[in-house]
Order: structure tokens, then C-alpha cells, then sequence
């Protein structure tokens, strides 16, 4: 069995290219949490942790949706010439990428998978919308 490496990063961070798009890390399959899971940020106790955090992780966890994702990338992750790199992104990748890839890897670990995680972003500070900075408030 391979070494299956999860990447968790930020679209808001990522270089763009030529025509402006964003470019996400290299792997054999990019999950775009943006529109699948709401921000787990509106729950203000958890505004200053990361998805490192277990309590990020609970929140992130109990999110409607993130179960069947989660399943689902697990049921990926297990194919017989499965994926050895796997990116998960989230606005910033503070919260919902970095606690996924967690999550993930915890799984992944139990079913006897090697597994190593790379956090690109969730060192960075929170990203405020365009339009929150000019009023100073925050996402």
C-alpha cells in the first residue's frame, strides 16, 4: 500500500494564472469545500483556532455535509491503485481544509494507510472579505 499524502491550503492564498484562476497544489484529486460546507467560522469561540484544534474539528465535523465528504473521500483514498495525493481547499484554509485533512488522515490511519498531511495555509491569519476591510469588521 502507497503513502497517501493530504494537503490542506487556501484558495485566497494561492497563486493565480494567467487568466486569473487560482492554482491549486498538484494531487490526483482537488475537493473544493467553499460551497459544499458552510464556514464554520461564524461560530465565534472557535474564530482564533484552526482545524488543528479538536474543537474546529467537532465543529467542522458536524457540519451538514462533511460525514458523507469525509466517507466519500475515505471510499476514494481505498481504491486498489488509489490517489497518493489528495488537496482540500477552503477560503482561506484555516478552518474547513485543515480540519478535513485531519480528520481524513485519522481515518485513513485507522484503515492501516500510510499517511502524511501538509497545512499550506493554516498558520496564516484568517482572510477578511473584500468588503469587510474597508468597514473593519471581520469574516
Amino acid at each position: 500500500m502507497h503513502p497517501i499524502r493530504l494537503i490542506s491550503f487556501g484558495y485566497l492564498h494561492l497563486p493565480t494564472s494567467p487568466d486569473g484562476s487560482p492554482v491549486p497544489p498538484a494531487a490526483d484529486r482537488i475537493e473544493d469545500v467553499r460551497d459544499r460546507l458552510r464556514d464554520p467560522a461564524a461560530a465565534r469561540d472557535i474564530l482564533n483556532l484552526d482545524g488543528l484544534n479538536p474543537r474546529v474539528q467537532d465543529v467542522v465535523l458536524n457540519t451538514p455535509g462533511a460525514r458523507e465528504l469525509l466517507a466519500n473521500l475515505a471510499d476514494y483514498a481505498g481504491l486498489p491503485a488509489g490517489p497518493r495525493r489528495i488537496a482540500i481547499g477552503c477560503a482561506g484554509g484555516k478552518h474547513r481544509a485543515s480540519a478535513l485533512a485531519e480528520l481524513l488522515a485519522r481515518e485513513l490511519r485507522a484503515c492501516g494507510h500510510q499517511v502524511d498531511v501538509e497545512h499550506l495555509h493554516v498558520h496564516l491569519p484568517r482572510v477578511l472579505k473584500a468588503a469587510d476591510i474597508s468597514t473593519g469588521a471581520s469574516a
